[in-house]
Formats: structure tokens, sequence, C-alpha cells
């Protein structure tokens, strides 16, 4: 027995020593192979393709601040150093743009593939490659060669960790060189994400086939004007060019076109085909926008201008944003025959693309804020066999052969045809969303020039082109040298000619004590419709009849009021003369932003840094000032029996009587109060919007939209729009909020407990920052690996803190302000910045998401921009010499 005893003890520790052996091994090639790509940040390197030495500089939270000799020299550096840390990243969206996703995620990926392949970014950008000067071409093939340079005898775990975990699945990927036209297509993806009111236009067909098109038109109010100013306050086009100082004449409204009973089947389809890239790209919504203020030295402590910027996306792992500063040093003897390197830059950079998207230079500072005219528009054909009918001639199609490769898989080929309005979208395989708009959409449209027309036969149904800006070739990719370089109002005024999509307020401040704002974009004239639904292609009279003049563009030059604020309220008001849009965000951040500073001069008070800083943090939510006092007076439901259920109403009665209106992500008396508010909000969403439409392809954002249709609807109590759908009967207002606030505290007492006091917004808006790609792989431990959070969060829904969320989804945050700035005119090195995540695209690095605390409490780290200021700051040197 002692033997038997003794053996097992000895087979009992050689288990033990086996498998901690084991665990140590498999512990230490998890390191291994986490850190594999953790690129050098100091000391020296060779490398082939540099003229003179370049030294990157980074702080210690691995911004880097480089600085070289030359412009070929400068842009390898940076094509080097984003390569370093987001490379993973800049592979993926190459695929996307190029619609070869299918090449390292198989099969999954063919529908989005065949769409892409269908709009053809790629090929646009190829086109759009020629037209670009020789300057950015020159800028474009250095940042690839600095990209490839760091690729050179690198593959797999040793670019990014991403790449071991694909390998699991698509062992044979290698990533191939980095090529000019990748960085321009990235473009497309980002005019994508900011195209326009193509999820209005769908919102409304969806909506009005269900209620009918006078009570959607109900939840598309006119823009508030007596309420919330927009952003150009005065002027007009006089003979035409933009003069500020002109007197505003009368406005003619574009038609308005309605929907059929056919429609839903069509746009929910149509919706479902938009879905397919915003797993890839970003969700479009209301909620994607910007604030952006600049506020004149006549205002400021200091004499010179502040200008603050935080741009709304959707939230992602890591951040879209990379920070980093170019900076040109005084040629040397090697270098003394290169062009003249003119760049003393810093800001917000994108991996994959060269230059700086926002920052400041030595002189000038800008910023951007999503301006969203309406740039799309869904364009019905009557195709027979090989042609469609325009002006009563059968035209061909233009034709040609796409094949997409799939790992794991056989090659796909589809058929891409496109008329005189662009590409069939529902052509497109497996998302039969386009499709739907040509066999239900309305024909004629009521209300637009064609209702006395003839229209030719449905047939099984209609094509549906897409017409956009963006499928056009421009030389947007200039824009981004002029502005970076640019050292006075028009020399940033010549940049923004260029920048023809995606089109956004761009804001600017100077350090002469100048602020202005300029609208930029190639915006089509439309003539007889107005944009907002499908409409007829048979018909030339339906071709845009060209475009804005850019000189008719809105613009303003230190305006009297000495401040300007863009946060995608309307540019200009109704008098001016060309459609932009109707489709703006309604106003409520915009407004909120304008109070504040007008606070703070007539308090006689000066502006900081600091002041600006505590403006983009605000959570005051104006829905919640208006109807708060209406829910804290309502009489509990007759259903509410209980004396417990009695007492909670009432104790969230008072919550909401004693709130401020803010909502912080902490506890407290406004952060359960701002609980109790928005579960109400979400639940009267829910059941007076989104059950009337009946389906979730369509979704209210309950932003300031719908808080407009709330207070346009307040004096009518028997409105429809106040119908509980989700019950049988029709109800009135009080009813549908007494139900929608007791179902919020049920709901809120399942989530958080009894007690209405603990309740907290912050623990209920929660942030989840998911990898791009292997963060909703739907495995545990690979989800671990790459993703972070959730975190409370403070803010909300059109509320200046943009964390928006949508009450269909549930109260998580759907997009965020994904970088925040306060540039300081007077002294750059006294300006600020924080990012939503951190520098590095490697999980686990130090500087993986080192900024995502400092991101919810609004702090922002210190941006040395000055040499010496860098010099102090730096953590780490890496000097790049010539190979």
């Amino acid at each position: 027995m002692r033997g038997w005893v003794k053996a097992l003890l000895i087979v009992f520790l050689v288990l033990v020593v086996m498998l901690t052996t084991a665990l140590v091994g498999a512990g230490w090639y998890g390191v291994s192979t986490v850190r594999a790509s953790y690129p050098q940040l100091s000391g020296e390197l060779r490398v082939p393709g540099l003229v003179d030495e370049v030294d990157v500089i980074r702080d210690e939270r691995g911004i880097p601040q480089i600085y070289a000799s030359t412009l070929e020299d400068l842009f390898f550096a940076q094509g080097y150093v984003h390569a370093q840390d987001r490379f993973w990243e800049m592979d993926v969206r190459r695929h996307i743009t190029a619609g070869r996703l299918s090449e390292m995620f198989g099969p999954s990926q063919v529908s989005t593939d065949a769409f892409i392949r269908t709009l053809g970014w790629e090929r646009i950008a190829e086109q759009e490659l020629d037209l670009l000067s020789e300057r950015s071409r020159r800028i474009l093939d250095a940042y690839a060669a600095g990209v490839n340079a760091y690729l050179v005898g690198r593959s797999g775990r040793e670019l990014s960790l991403e790449y071991s975990v694909l390998a699991l699945q698509n062992p044979d990927y290698r990533p191939e060189p980095w090529k000019p036209v990748q960085s321009v297509a990235w473009l497309k993806a980002l005019a994508w994400d900011l195209r326009g009111n193509m999820e209005d236009e769908i919102y409304r067909s969806v909506m009005s086939a269900a209620v009918g098109v006078e009570q959607t038109e109900e939840l598309f109010p006119p823009y508030p004007f007596n309420r919330h100013q927009p952003i150009v306050t005065e002027g007009t086009v006089v003979a035409g060019v933009f003069d500020q100082n002109a007197t505003v004449g009368g406005a003619v409204a574009g038609p308005r076109v309605a929907a059929s009973g056919g429609m839903v089947a069509a746009m929910a389809r149509v919706r479902a085909g938009v879905n397919a890239l915003d797993g890839w790209l970003a969700p479009v919504g209301e909620g994607i926008g910007s604030n952006s203020w600049a506020v004149s030295g006549a205002h400021t402590a200091s004499g010179k201008p502040l200008l603050a910027n935080d741009p709304h996306l959707a939230p992602a792992m890591p951040s879209l944003w990379y920070q980093s500063g170019l900076h040109c040093l005084p040629p040397t003897a090697g270098a003394a025959d290169a062009e003249p390197c003119n760049y003393d830059v810093a800001g917000w950079t994108m991996a994959g693309l060269p230059g700086v998207f926002i920052g400041h230079n030595d002189r000038v500072a800008w910023g951007f804020t999503n301006m969203g005219p309406d740039v799309t528009d869904l364009v019905l054909h009557q195709v027979t066999g090989q042609t469609y009918l325009l002006d009563g001639v059968q035209v061909p199609l233009v034709e040609r052969e796409e094949v997409i490769r799939v790992a794991g898989g056989d090659p796909v080929t589809i058929t891409v045809r496109s008329t005189v309005d662009g590409p069939i979208i529902s052509d497109v395989a497996d998302i039969d969303t386009y499709t739907a708009v040509g066999a239900d959409a309305p024909v004629p449209a009521p209300g637009s020039m064609a209702t006395k027309e003839v229209q030719p036969p449905r047939g099984a149904g209609y094509g549906v082109a897409l017409r956009w800006t963006a499928l056009q070739p421009s030389p947007t990719f200039d824009a981004f040298d002029l502005l970076n370089t640019a050292q006075n109002w028009e020399d940033f005024r010549q940049a923004a000619t260029k920048l023809a999509v995606p089109a956004q307020n761009l804001l600017y401040a100077d350090v002469d004590g100048h602020i202005g704002y300029q609208s930029p974009g190639v915006i089509p004239i439309r003539v007889g419709y107005d944009g907002k639904w499908p409409i007829p292609g048979w018909y030339s009279r339906y071709h845009w009849q060209g475009t804005i003049p850019f000189t008719a563009l809105p613009s303003v030059f230190d305006p009297p009021q000495g401040w300007i604020v863009t946060a995608n309220q309307a540019v200009i008001g109704p008098g001016y003369p060309f459609f932009l849009t109707d489709d703006w965000a309604y106003g409520s951040r915009s407004q909120r932003i304008v109070d504040r500073i007008e606070a703070v001069i007539e308090a006689g008070e000066e502006f900081t840094p600091e002041k600006m800083r505590a403006i983009q943090m605000d959570s005051w939510n104006e829905l919640g000032a208006f109807l708060a006092p209406h829910l804290a007076q309502l009489k509990a439901p007759t259903a509410l029996t209980e004396p417990d259920q009695l007492q909670q109403f009432q104790q969230a009665q008072q919550l909401l009587t004693d709130w401020d209106f803010t909502q912080p992500r902490d506890t407290g008396t406004n952060a359960a109060a701002a609980a109790v508010f928005n579960a109400t909000w979400s639940q009267m969403v829910a059941r007076m919007f989104d059950a009337a439409a009946d389906t979730e392809i369509i979704k209210a954002s309950g932003g300031d939209r719908y808080w407009q249709v709330i207070q346009n609807i307040w004096d009518e109590p028997r409105n429809s729009w106040w119908d509980d759908r989700t019950q049988p009967g029709i109800q009135d207002r009080d009813t549908t909020l007494q139900a929608s606030l007791a179902a919020a505290l049920v709901d809120l007492q399942d989530r958080q407990g009894a007690d209405p006091a603990g309740w907290s917004w912050g623990e209920l808006h929660q942030l989840e920052l998911v990898n791009q790609t292997l963060g909703s792989s739907g495995i545990a431990p690979i989800e671990w690996l790459f993703n972070r959070g959730p975190y409370a969060t403070a803010g909300g829904e059109s509320i200046v803190n943009a964390t928006g969320w949508t009450p269909l989804n549930g109260y998580g945050v759907d997009w965020v302000p994904s970088m925040r700035q306060v540039v300081d005119l007077n002294d750059f090195d006294n300006s600020s910045w924080v990012n939503l995540t951190g520098a590095s695209g490697h999980a686990f690095h130090a500087n993986y998401d080192d900024q995502v605390q400092a991101w919810l409490t609004g702090e922002q780290y210190p941006w040395a921009f000055s040499r010496s200021a860098v010099e102090k700051s730096g953590a780490d040197r890496l000097t790049l010499l010539p190979g």
C-alpha cells in the first residue's frame, strides 16, 4: 500500500512538474508573441531609402514628433512610424477600400467586397492619382516607401499580434507592399462615413409607408432658426460670390417628395445593404458629427485666439486618430539639392494617410466638423437586357468584371454594370436592399416635377444606381499639403478649394489674431427635386445641374461677435440661394456651446484653455430641461397599486425635480436623475417612434430632431405621435408619459437595484472599445486580447459631450468625441489634446489604451510643439539613418 502511495506521489510530482513547465512555456510563448511586434523606439536604425538622418522623438504616451531635412525623408519617416504602431489597421483599411476583405477573412466577406467593388473606390482613387500635383505624388511615394521599408524582413507576429490570430484561419496570408493609391482610397471610406442624408432618406421612406407622408413630415420639422442659430448668421451670394456683409433675400424651398406603401420592403433592404459596411467602417447616424469653435483674442486672457475641436465618430480600438508632428530641419550638405522642406505641423493623423488631418502648424490652426450636405441620390433605372432607358433611347450599360479572391474558397466573379448616374448597386449579390428599392420605390414621386410625366413600366423592378460626388475623381488629397503648410487665411481658403469630398466645416484661427469659417466641397445643384427620395433616371432633366461654385459657398472672417461655433447645425439661414440640405443636426449642441460662450463674455470673464476644455465636457440635456419638469408633475399610473411601487415612482419624480439636467458618469442626484430621464426617454422612443415603423431596419436616434418633435407637439396632447403603439387602443400624451416612466423604473430596478438614489447614468451608459476585426469574433479569449472596457461614461445624445446612444440598441455608447484638442494661438506649447485610446495599435503595449481614463474624465495632456518643449517631454529618441 505504501508502495502504491509512493508511486502515485512520484507520478503526481512528475505531472505537476510537466504541467508547470508547460504553463511556463506557454506563458513565455504568449508574452513573446504579444511583444514580438513592439517596435524599436530608441537608439539608431539604418533604413535604406533615406537621404539624411531623421529623428523621431516620442513622449511618454508614445506620440512621435518627426524631424527631417527633406520632404521625402519626412514622409518616408511618417510612413515608417505609422507602420511601426498601426500596420494591421492600415492593412485592413486597404482591403476594405479595395474590396479585398475576403482575401484576409474568407467567404463571409464576399458580399461586402462585391459592394465595394461595385462602387469602385480604388478604381476612382487610381484616376485621382493622375489629377494630383507633382508634390502630392512625391509625398505619397515617399510615404509608401517608408511603410515598405518597415515591412522588409518582418511578417506575421512581428508586425502585429492580430496576424498570429489570423494565421489560425488563414495561414497563407502575407501582407503585400504598400501603394500610394491605397492612401488616396482611404478618403473614399471617410467620404462614405460622412456621405450626407441617405439614412434620413431611408427613414422617411420606410416611415411614410407605415404612417403616411404627412405624419412622417412631422418627424422632420423645420430647423429651429429662432432658437438655434446657424454657423453663418449674416450674408448671401452677390454676383456669384458669398458676401458675409450682404443682406439676405428670400429663399425658395425645394419640392417635397412622398413615398408609397410599397416602400417599406424596399427601404428595409436598402438599410440592410448599407449595414454591410457598418461593421468595417463607422455606422452612420444623426449623432455622427463634431464640435468646433474658435474665440478671438478680444475674449481671451492672452489676447490671441483659442480653437477647440472634437470630432464625433464610432468608438474603435485603436482609435481612428494617431497623434504626430512633422517638422522640417534646415537641409544638410547631403540634402542641399532637395526642394526646401516647409513643414512644421502637428496634430491628428490617420494611419495610411500622409500628413496631418486636423491640428496646427507654426501660424495656423484648424478644426473640422461634418457639414453634411446632400451629395448622394438613389436613381431608378428601367433596365432591359444590357441597356437602360434615357430620354426615350435605350443606352448600353457599361460593364466590367471583378474577380474576388477568397481565402479558403474559390474565386467569385461579379459583373458590375453602370449608367450615366453611377454603378447599379441593386445588382450586388447577397445585398438585395437596392433591388427592393427598384421594386417598390414610388413613381412618379409626389411633389416632384415628374408628377405629370409618363413613367416606364416597372416590370420586375427598376435598377437602382448610386449618384455620389465621391465617385467623380477629384484631387482632394492636394488639400492636405496646402492645409498643412498654410500661412494665412488666403492660403487656408486655397486649400479648401481642393477639399471636394467629404465636405467639412472648416474652422480657422491664426497667430495674427484672426478667426474664420469656410464651407468647402463639391455640392450638387438640383432642379425640381430635393434629393429626399429615389428619383427617375429615365429623364436627363434629373441630372445634377452643375455644382455650387466655391466662391458662393458660405464663409465668414473675423465676425463682429468674436467667435464662431460649428457643431453640425445649419450652415446658414433659409435666405441662402442654394440648397445644401434640410437634414442638419437640429442645433442643441451648437446652441449650448453658443450659450456657454456668451455667458462667459456677459460675465466679463476671459477665455482660457481651461474654460474651453470645460465646455467640451458639458453634459447638459436640452430635452431634459424641457421634459423633466413635466414628468415630475405626472400622476402615478393607476396600475401602480403597491406602496413600494408608488414610493419608487415618487422618489424618481423627486430626482427629476432636483436634477440640474447634466449627465455625469459617477453617482449622486444628477447621475440618478439622468438615469431616470434617459430610461424614460428610451421607453418613449420605443413606444412612439420605433413601434410606428414596426421594423428594426430603421431606428429612431432619439436625438435633437426628436426633441424638436416633442416640443412641437407638446400642446397637442392627442396628436397621433403621442400614441403608445405597443398598447391596444390610442393613448394620449400623459398616458404614454406615465407608462414610459413606470416602465423605465422597472428597467432600472432590474439593472441597478430598487433604490432610485443609487442609480447611475454612467453605469448604464457604458463605453466598450472593440477591436475593428477580431474584437467581435465571438471567441472570448480573443476578444479579451484586443478589447477594453466597459467604462462608465458621461454625456449623451445631442449633448456637447456627445457620447451618443440609440434607444433600440440599449444604453451603450454608439459614438463618441473621438479626440479632443484645444489650441492656444498665443503659445502652441500651451495647447492640449487627448485621444480616445492611445498611440499604439499593439495590444498590451503601454500606449495601447493609456489615454482612455483622461478621455473619460475630461483631462487633456500638454501638447508640446516647439523643439525645446518636445525635447523636454521626450521619453524615447529613435534616429533613422540612411541604410
